[in-house]
């Protein structure tokens, strides 16, 4: 099966992976990780099969508009379709693939797992596309909600719920976030040097390396394979979004303390949190997935760690656990994960207005259930990886409500970064970020204290 697929080249390999991602309704980051753990390509191919699957999905509603304009009502077969979605990726997208090269790979490609007809067919739509340009420029009539979903390759229900939120500018520059490609970004161990220790090694490695802005904690990495380092590997870094890097610091922990992480897998928050207790304390981390509890004991171990106590749990079922309080507690929860789209692209096509609903239900009552665990006096964290208000704002105004002994906690500014303090409102007890803000995930941070 190996030696099969060492045989394709780039595009066909990224085709294997969309007609799997749209087969199977799956993660296009875990069948992408698939292909690439068990084909052996070079570094170059490698990355432009990433590039051409994040990015033909990421693109998916623009891509489709223009399809639609040169095949009209024909039914395609589904692997057909994204071949030429794939191929128009390349001509509209990628300026270093040239457009011969492109339809050419197409055509072969279509020869190969069809016929002459559907090789004809390909060939004959690219080169349409090529002969009128100007279809790029084109938009749908109607409202601007159509036009926007078009331009940025968004879901109408998505934007229009986006600009009801936040206007039609602030969701226009969401969604242009949306479609540029994350960076890299690393927090560095700070139980095994100093940021500055470590950016200095870095440097010689990957010389476009700089401090985060955003996170006093942060690397940003210019390209390459942080995970395939030593750094990574010998526990100096881990890998992890700028956004994400705010959530540990906003639980004010300090050494010595009780802290449950109730949804805790993969461990970089949990991992934070004990690097800001410099490993002194207790925390309990906790997942509902075994095998997701070892992702959590592996990331400890790698980077030195021993105060975790990795648990399997649901976290609805913790207060049952007789595992006593806390004097903190984390509640990253389970979200649409609307922040993460860039990183995600399939998310967007794949989640509905009723998931956010039905997630927003579930959220609630988790945190109605894991901050029952908090000590008098103490601090829970309610975070998740997305933007919508239903799942973020909306759930924490009604906690409170519902339980008087807890309040938000109006202090959480004196434990973000100046970054964030200086653009963002943070004054109610909770942040939003957008992704267009600092570049980063779009994330939602929240602190409730318990009076009593």
């Amino acid at each position: 099966m190996k030696n099969v697929a060492a045989k394709k080249g780039a595009r066909e390999i990224a085709l294997d992976v969309l007609n799997r991602v749209e087969e199977h309704k799956s993660y296009s980051n875990l069948e992408l990780k698939h292909v690439l753990d068990r084909t052996p390509l070079s570094a170059p191919d490698a990355g432009l099969v990433t590039e051409l699957v994040y990015g033909t999905i990421q693109r998916q509603g623009t891509l489709d508009f223009v399809l639609a304009q040169f095949v009209g009502g024909k039914k395609l077969q589904p692997w057909v379709r994204n071949l030429l979605r794939l191929s128009l990726y390349q001509i509209r997208f990628l300026d270093r693939i040239p457009d011969r090269a492109a339809v050419h790979e197409a055509v072969e490609i279509a020869k190969r797992k069809g016929h002459q007809g559907i090789a004809s067919m390909v060939n004959g739509v690219l080169r349409n596309v090529l002969r009128q340009p100007d279809v790029w420029e084109k938009l749908p009539d109607g409202d601007v909600v159509k036009r926007l979903a078009v331009a940025e390759s968004h879901p109408e229900w998505l934007v229009r719920e986006w600009i009801r939120v936040y206007g039609e500018e602030t969701t226009r520059a969401i969604c242009q976030s949306n479609n540029r490609a994350p960076h890299t970004s690393v927090r560095v161990n700070s139980l095994k040097t100093t940021r500055d220790r470590l950016l200095f090694e870095v440097q010689q490695k990957f010389p476009g390396a700089r401090a985060s802005e955003l996170s006093p904690d942060g690397i940003i990495l210019a390209g390459g394979h942080a995970a395939g380092t030593a750094w990574f590997r010998d526990g100096y870094f881990t890998v992890q979004d700028e956004s994400s890097m705010l959530v540990a610091p906003a639980l004010g922990v300090q050494p010595g303390m009780s802290v449950l992480d109730a949804c805790a897998a993969p461990g970089g928050k949990t991992t934070h949190l004990a690097e800001r207790m410099q490993n002194r304390g207790r925390i309990v981390a906790s997942d509902v997935h075994p095998h997701k509890r070892d992702l959590i004991a592996q990331s400890a171990d790698r980077l030195g760690i021993t105060i975790i106590e990795p648990i399997v749990s649901d976290a609805l079922d913790l207060p049952d656990k007789n595992l006593g309080t806390f004097d903190r507690i984390l509640l990253d929860a389970p979200c649409s994960g609307f922040g993460v789209i860039r990183r995600k692209p399939d998310l967007k096509w794949n989640k509905t207005l009723q998931d956010v609903k039905e997630i927003a239900d579930l959220q609630l009552r988790l945190l109605t259930r894991v901050a029952s665990l908090l000590a008098p006096g103490g601090c829970l964290v309610y975070s998740t990886c997305t933007i919508e208000p239903e799942e973020n704002q909306q759930i924490v105004r009604r906690f409170v409500s519902e339980h008087p002994e807890y309040e938000l906690d109006t202090s959480l500014s004196d434990d973000l970064p100046a970054a964030v303090t200086a653009g963002l409102d943070c004054s109610s007890g909770y942040v939003q970020i957008l992704p267009h803000h600092f570049d980063s995930d779009g994330f939602f941070i929240a602190r409730i204290k318990r009076n009593r």
